[in-house]
């Protein structure tokens, strides 16, 4: 059986800028989200913040539908200060 050089690794850390390359944001964009807790899950690390691949693509498939009347498309909010009523939809 061959063992994979990487199969023990953990996943990537991306910083802000190429998080929000991989998401095709802007950087302000992502960090709106960031201060208003409606973006992705993120780590804070000697100061430095850094998101998983994963993590981008667990929230970006918040968005996922089939079409414009999808009844299960879930909603990912804009980089803004969250309603209580949005609040209840997270």
């Amino acid at each position: 059986m061959a063992i994979r050089p990487n199969a023990e690794m953990p996943p990537r850390l991306l910083r802000t800028q190429e998080a929000a390359r991989f998401l095709g944001i802007s950087i302000r964009t992502l960090e709106k989200h960031r201060t208003y807790g409606t973006g992705p899950t993120y780590r804070k690390i000697g100061g430095r913040v850094l998101y998983t691949i994963r993590d981008l693509e667990t929230w970006s498939e918040i968005g996922t539908r089939k079409s414009t009347h999808d009844p299960n498309a879930g909603t990912v909010f804009p980089a803004r200060p969250l309603t209580p009523e949005e609040r209840g939809k997270c």
